[in-house]
C-alpha cells in the first residue's frame, strides 16, 4: 500500500495531503499568506499523527512543481527534498496547473476546454490549456491578458477559466460568449496526490540532486535604491 505525502506551496495556499493507494486519507490547507515556512513541516507531522502513520511509512513525497511563487516553490522543494533524503524515498513532481485541471474535471459539465490560471502580478498569469479529458493542448506559460487573449479558442468552443488568475481576468474575458468561469478552485495537495499516484505506479521519479521547480520567470526581488 504506497503511502504518499503531497506538498503544495506554489501560491499563498499551503496544503498537504496524504494518499494511500491513491485514495485520500487526510488533507489540510492554510489560506494564510507566508504560512509556508512556519506551518509546512508541522502540518505534515499533524496529518501523519491523526492517520496513525509515521514518516517511516511513506513510500514517496509528491511536490507541486510550479509554476507559481518563487519563494513558495523554494520552500516546498526544500522540505520535499529533505524528507526524501532523510527517508531514502523518491520525489514525484506534479505540474501545478495540470493538477488544477485534473481537479476541476468533475465540474466541467459542458466538456469545455480547461484553462487554469495562477496570478503572476499585474495582468500576467501562468496558465495552460487542456481539453476536457486533461490532455495538454498548450503547455504552461506566462501570458499577459488582454481583450484578445484566447480569442481563437473561445470562438470555437466553451472554455473554462479558474484559479486566482482567472478572477482578475474576468473583466477582460467575459465578453467572449464561450468564456466560462468557476470560482473556488485553487492549487491544493489533494489534486497533486491524485496525479502522483499515477506517476508512482510508472516509477516516474525525479533526480533529487538535479530537480528544480518550474519557475517560468526569473526571480524579481524588490530593488533597494541607494539613499
Amino acid at each position: 500500500m504506497p503511502l504518499i505525502i503531497s506538498i503544495e506551496t506554489a501560491t499563498k495556499v499551503c496544503s498537504v495531503a496524504l494518499h494511500a493507494d491513491g485514495q485520500l486519507m487526510a488533507t489540510q490547507s492554510l489560506h494564510v499568506e507566508k504560512s509556508h515556512a512556519e506551518s509546512l513541516l508541522g502540518t505534515i507531522d499533524h496529518l501523519l499523527a491523526i492517520t496513525h502513520y509515521s514518516a517511516k511509512d511513506l513510500r514517496a513525497v509528491a511536490l507541486s512543481s510550479g509554476p507559481g511563487s518563487y519563494t513558495g516553490l523554494r520552500i516546498g522543494t526544500s522540505a520535499a527534498k529533505g524528507l526524501c533524503y532523510a527517508l531514502e524515498i523518491p520525489l514525484i513532481a506534479v505540474n501545478t496547473l495540470e493538477a488544477m485541471a485534473h481537479g476541476v474535471q468533475p465540474y466541467n459539465t459542458n466538456q469545455a476546454l480547461l484553462c487554469p490560471m495562477i496570478d503572476a502580478r499585474r495582468m500576467e498569469v501562468y496558465c495552460l490549456v487542456a481539453d476536457a479529458q486533461g490532455n495538454i493542448l498548450v503547455p504552461s506559460h506566462p501570458q499577459i491578458i488582454d481583450q484578445d487573449s484566447f480569442q481563437p479558442e473561445c470562438s470555437k468552443s466553451p472554455m473554462l477559466f479558474f484559479g486566482d488568475g482567472a478572477e482578475k481576468c474576468k473583466p477582460l474575458l467575459a465578453h467572449e460568449s464561450h468564456a466560462l468561469f468557476i470560482d473556488g478552485i485553487y492549487p491544493t495537495a489533494r489534486y497533486i496526490g491524485a496525479l502522483a499516484y499515477e506517476k508512482f505506479q510508472q516509477d516516474d521519479f525525479e533526480d533529487l540532486a538535479q530537480f528544480t521547480p518550474l519557475y517560468l520567470k526569473p526571480f524579481q526581488g524588490k530593488r533597494i535604491e541607494n539613499q
